[in-house]
């Protein structure tokens, strides 16, 4: 994986680091590389760029790109616990979420990348899909969190879809990145009504993309 894994690298977010090309990319963030198969990174917030599919596009021809999505309650409430740890956030969970069902905050683009505040809309993951599958047919590869943290089985199928060995296992494997301070606090249950009714319409057609049933509630 890239170094340094801190910060993200994020470089498709930016047309001036995309433009640099893909020695340059590859020279910055695997100049420790050896004989792997595959070089991978990963930066959240791609998902919601369309722009950042083009120009990984352009840089990296076919790659392979894993999307790894979670429960949008479970999500929503761990991106409130990021932004608030990290002092971008002082209104409480319930206030916040309850906000944003209302509408988008604005936000200081000098400080993040994306809005620390788009705890909901981030969660309609079938709005972000699309440009993916358009620019890499065939080769965006689906996981849900709650599945592939709990199931060897489901690891070893995306190795197997990205044509590694199945049986294989980092050596950082159970050492968790990017975790929070303290237990989650937990949604009001009329807040999480709202959330399940917020992302219904995205929820339903992301089980149409995928042909399968999602690992959380449905409105």
């Amino acid at each position: 994986m890239a170094r340094p894994a801190r910060p993200e690298p994020k470089v498709f977010l930016s047309a001036e680091l995309a433009a640099r090309g893909r020695e340059w990319y590859e020279a910055t963030y695997f100049a420790h590389a050896g004989s792997e198969i595959l070089l991978g990174e990963k930066s959240t917030s791609y998902l919601e760029h369309p722009e950042a599919a083009d120009r990984a596009t352009s840089v990296l021809g076919l790659a392979e790109i894993i999307v790894m999505l979670r429960d949008p309650v479970a999500r929503a409430v761990s991106n409130w616990q990021f932004s608030n740890e990290n002092g971008l956030e002082d209104r409480p969970l319930d206030e916040a979420v309850a906000d944003n069902l209302r509408g988008p905050r604005d936000w200081d683009r000098a400080v993040s990348s994306v809005s620390p505040f788009a705890y909901l809309e981030r969660g309609r993951y079938a709005d972000y899909l699309e440009p993916w599958y358009a620019r890499f047919p065939g080769r965006v590869h689906v996981r849900f969190f709650e599945e592939l943290t709990t199931d060897e089985a489901e690891l070893a199928s995306l190795y197997k879809d990205l044509g590694v060995d199945p049986n294989f296992r980092p050596d950082s494997l159970g050492r968790p990145v990017n975790t929070s301070r303290g237990v989650p606090p937990e949604l009001a249950p009329n807040l999480v009504a709202e959330v399940r009714r917020y992302v219904a319409d995205s929820d339903a057609r992301l089980r149409t993309r995928l042909g399968r049933e999602l690992p959380w509630p449905s409105h």
